[in-house]
Order: structure tokens, then sequence, then C-alpha cells
């Protein structure tokens, strides 16, 4: 059955989407590609009739119950360079009653949309000794981020062209004039005395050097980046696993498993481990290993399993893209 007998106007397939995102009966892995269709039209710049209305839809599954879900509508909205999502934002930040991986998200999602208005709020939440950990860290890296956006600084300093399209956390370190030393970024990524927007950096210079994966710094840069999972920050070493899903990797299965197996790790850095490992689905015994986590004590990292198969089937399929990507005069099948 299709959701009309009629070809979908654009505010009909944001509403079809809306529909299957914030249906609790929908299978978590179709929420998700609805929520990267959504993504997609939340982030469309010159905006469209859609884009807001897109991330209204993206805000309204915040009522689900998956904290999974709730941290990824978070990021998504962070990713749309659009304000419309700063007031969703700030109010996930805000609910103490909601779980800390959404109100980090949250946090982090404001930091990359450059928020100035938001800086009062992520400065008393990082200065609350009462606050999470994770919350502070995260409010200060957003922080820091925001003052960055809009500083002199910025204008002048010389970054490397990055493969990736994403707003990250911190930017990666500047060029120097010298080739980028994989041993000093290393020093700064694991370097504790250091301010973790600084090491943020280190680790996003490193990211930049892994990629495309054949580049002659690229498993060298793995290496130092998987000495990452070490850190006494669960929020530092989740950040670790983050990269390694986006750069998909051979050489970051081993410490990837090894993470994702530590029952004593916290379960923001296992989830986010069991879906770097989905990008690397198509490695032979990736989703054999993925599968052995489906029934784990943590629901988040059964959720993340769950959405990691999906992505793995989607990479070896050699889908265009992990979406339910709206068609005009197309319906959306449901």
């Amino acid at each position: 059955m299709t959701a009309s007998d009629t070809p979908s106007e654009p505010d009909t397939q944001v509403l079809t989407l809306r529909k299957i995102i914030t249906s609790e009966s929908e299978p978590l892995a179709r929420r998700f590609r609805a929520l990267f269709s959504l993504k997609h039209l939340g982030s469309l710049h010159p905006p469209t009739v859609q884009t807001v209305p897109a991330i209204e839809a993206i805000a309204a599954a915040f009522a689900s119950p998956s904290t999974l879900l709730k941290h990824e509508l978070a990021y998504c909205l962070g990713q749309s360079r659009n304000d419309a999502a700063i007031p969703h934002l700030r109010s996930v930040l805000q609910d103490k009653q909601e779980d800390v991986m959404c109100r980090h998200e949250a946090a982090e999602a404001l930091g990359a949309l450059g928020d100035k208005g938001s800086l009062v709020l992520l400065k008393e939440l990082r200065d609350d000794v009462q606050e999470a950990e994770v919350v502070r860290e995260t409010c200060d890296i957003a922080v820091e981020r925001i003052e960055w956006e809009h500083s002199i600084q910025r204008t002048q300093e010389q970054l490397k062209q990055s493969d990736f399209a994403s707003i990250d956390p911190a930017p990666p370190l500047p060029l120097i004039s010298h080739a980028p030393s994989i041993p000093e970024l290393e020093k700064t990524l694991l370097d504790t005395s250091l301010p973790m927007f600084q090491r943020y950096r280190a680790m996003f210079a490193l990211r930049d050097l892994s990629s495309p994966p054949d580049l002659p710094t690229a498993v060298p840069a793995v290496q130092s980046l998987a000495r990452g999972f070490t850190d006494p920050s669960a929020l530092f070493r989740h950040e670790i696993a983050f990269v390694f899903g986006q750069l998909s990797h051979p050489a970051s299965i081993s410490s990837l498993v090894e993470t994702l197996s530590n029952t004593k790790e916290a379960s923001m850095v296992r989830h986010e481990a069991a879906e770097a490992l989905g990008s690397l689905g198509d490695e032979e015994g990736v989703e054999d290993i993925l599968r052995k986590f489906l029934d784990d004590p943590e629901q988040v990292v059964r959720d993340s399993v769950i959405v990691a198969l999906d992505m793995a089937e989607f990479e070896k399929n050699g889908e265009a893209e992990y979406a339910i990507v709206p068609e005009v005069g197309k319906p959306i099948e449901v």
C-alpha cells in the first residue's frame, strides 16, 4: 500500500516521513532511514518549502522513548545549518530528565550550529558541578567551537580540505609549514592536560590524514586514533568511535570490536563502535560479529546493532544513499 493514490507533493513527502519517524510501530532501521531523508531536506541551502517542516518533523520524534533515535535526531538537527533547529535542541539540553546521551548530542549540535545565543546556557551547564560529566565536557567543547567560529583566529587559520561534509565538534588543527607529523598529533590527542577542544582538533586532523584509505598516512593515523580508546573520558572515546565510522577503514576493525565487546565500557561508546562497524559491513566477518550483540544487556547497544546491520546491508548492496529518498512524482511506500 502507498501513502497516497496520487503523486506525492513536497509537503506530503515530509508528512509521510514524519509519520514513519514518529511511529513506535515502525522498525527502528526504517525510522533511521526516514530521519536521514528528513536531514537531507532540512539541510537544503538555499532552504525550500520543505526545509523547516523537515526540521519540525525530526524534532517531533523527540517524544520517542528510544535513546538511540533521539541522540541521532539531535545530531541531524546540528548538521542542518538552520536556526529553526535551535529551540528544539535547547529544550532537550535543558531537560534534566532526558538521557545524558541525548543531552550531550544536543549541546554538540548547538556548537555545530555556531549558535552564540546558546553560550549562556552552555557555559552555565559547563560550570555546574552537579551536572553529568559528559554533558559538562560537551558544553565546554561547544563553547570553544562557537567562540572559534566567530573569532578572527578562524579567518587566519589554513585548514586542510576535508573529505567529509560533516560539521564537526571541533575543526582540525591548522596546517603548518612542514608536513603533518602523526606522532605530534598523537601526542596532542592523548595529552589529558590539554583542553578537550584542542585534543579534538588533533583527532580530526588525524581523521583527515586517514582519508582516502590508500594515503600513506592512513594506517598510521588510524592506529594513533585507536590509542584514544584508552582515554579516561567516555565522551572522548565515543568520538574516536564516531570518527572510525566516518572513515570506514579496515585498520579500525580490531579496536572497534574490542570496544564493543567490553561490557564494562560506557554504553555511549559501545553504541558508537557498533554503528562504526556497520559502516564497515562489506568487510568479511563484520556482520557476524555484530549479530553476536543483538541480545546485549544494554538497550542502546542492541538498537545500535540493529541499525548497524541495516547499514551493513546498505553497504553490501551498494545503495546510493542510506535513506528513504523522497522523489517528486513518486509516492513513498509505507
